[in-house]
């Protein structure tokens, strides 16, 4: 294993631990992804059956993007979390890390007509940055999968309509911030929607555009450079495991 493998490996660990600490993990279901450096076409997911609380570096299983175990890898794995992660890492290899969850608050947006609507801070760095793809049923076949890359696009993340929410970033630490700041922004826009259903400030287009310049202008580095270092200290603290 190489010492980049390594580092995806315990960033990957910490991402699901960060995860079953704010509730966002849904049984056993669902699945963050992390592309392996050096090895294109292949990636690490979790192991079927596992709680995201129970992922470690060192039970992470590597697979291609046609959901196959490489050799000397054992599973179990669940093949319908590769009919999603295996398609956007074949289409978007500029992504590192993919995350595909069911939240609650991402099912809330996913159930909303408007979308993510530029009515807080948070918002405003991801509204038009979304893709959307309708709720075909349970199963992704070949032809699902090529127009839910289509939808995707170059896009942050995708609303998965009546389903949940597909996240992308350059690192494990910038998919995981923009989830963060995601789940932060349904939550305002919900409870200003209950507040005041017909009436609540939203900033302007314009401004909107302004301040996506700001926090995407050129040179910027990836989101989530900052807070990362910070929120591996605090699973060190409560789940010393992760790295293990």
């Amino acid at each position: 294993m190489t010492d980049a493998e390594a580092l995806v490996r315990r960033d990957l660990a910490a991402a699901y631990r960060l995860c079953a600490r704010r509730g966002w993990d849904d049984m056993v279901w669902t699945h963050l992804s992390a592309a392996i450096p050096g090895q294109p076409g292949s990636y690490l997911i979790n192991r079927f059956g596992l709680r995201f609380s129970e992922v470690c570096a060192s039970n992470l299983v590597r697979v291609n993007l046609q959901g196959q175990l490489l050799p000397g890898e054992t599973g179990p794995v669940n093949p319908s979390g590769f009919a999603i992660h295996g398609c956007v890492h074949a289409a978007r290899p500029d992504a590192l890390c993919v995350m595909h969850l069911h939240t609650l608050w991402g099912q809330i947006l996913a159930g909303l007509p408007q979308g993510l609507l530029p009515c807080s801070q948070p918002a405003l760095r991801l509204v038009g940055r979304l893709g959307r793809h309708p709720y075909e049923g349970l199963a992704f076949g070949a032809e699902e999968q090529a127009r839910l890359a289509s939808a995707l696009g170059h896009r942050d993340g995708l609303i998965l309509d009546n389903h949940g929410i597909l996240m992308l970033g350059r690192t494990v630490a910038e998919a995981f911030v923009l989830l963060h700041f995601l789940e932060r922004a349904v939550q305002i826009q919900s409870h200003l929607m209950a507040a005041s259903p017909n009436r609540f400030l939203q900033v302007s287009p314009e401004v909107t555009a302004l301040t996506q310049q700001q926090w995407l202008g050129a040179g910027q580095t990836p989101e989530g450079q900052d807070e990362w270092p910070a929120l591996l200290r605090s699973v060190a603290e409560t789940d010393p495991d992760f790295a293990n």
